[in-house]
């Protein structure tokens, strides 16, 4: 069982709405059938192969995510926050990438735009990478004012979203 800690620091609700917006906006592209014009245009013809590597990668994808979730325990929440007795994670996914359940929900949707294969889809994943850039910005001052050097040191050895790349 999880246990959830008390938020003793919260971020202002205009900068979360900033970053739900543009999250929603992601998931519109993605899967409302809505005529975009030139970007219900395929980026490349229907294929089995492109198909299950898209299947593929969207279950890695969920998989970080709620790995990285079960991970981070009592410090998570879904709004930027520190939490009471906040500890810095740097095991398991943290290990890969500061912010492990972006990177896995930014994986998996990535995923379900090639099986989709319109360019709508990638603008969709474009817009839940920016969303996901900016919250862990938020996130980023957030826990070096906590945890001072000892994030600075992590910063330099972990990618923030990308593993071994960004």
């Amino acid at each position: 069982m999880l246990v959830r800690r008390q938020t003793i620091r919260r971020d202002s609700i205009s900068f979360t709405l900033v970053h739900r917006l543009l999250a929603f906006a992601a998931w519109f592209f993605c899967f409302i059938p809505y005529d975009f014009g030139p970007l219900n245009h395929r980026f490349a013809p229907k294929s089995q192969v492109l198909s299950w590597l898209g299947l593929c990668l969207t279950a890695a994808g969920l998989a970080f995510a709620i790995e990285a979730r079960l991970y981070l325990g009592g410090n998570w929440s879904s709004a930027v926050t520190i939490k009471q007795d906040h500890t810095l994670v740097r095991s398991g996914p943290y290990a890969l990438a500061r912010h492990p359940i972006y990177s896995g929900f930014i994986l998996g949707l990535f995923g379900t735009a090639l099986v989709q294969a319109q360019w709508r889809s990638l603008v969709g994943v474009g817009l839940l990478f920016c969303a996901f850039w900016i919250k862990s910005g938020r996130e980023e001052t957030f826990m070096l004012e906590r945890f001072g050097d000892e994030y600075v040191q992590y910063r330099q050895r972990v990618r923030r979203l990308i593993p071994f790349v960004l």
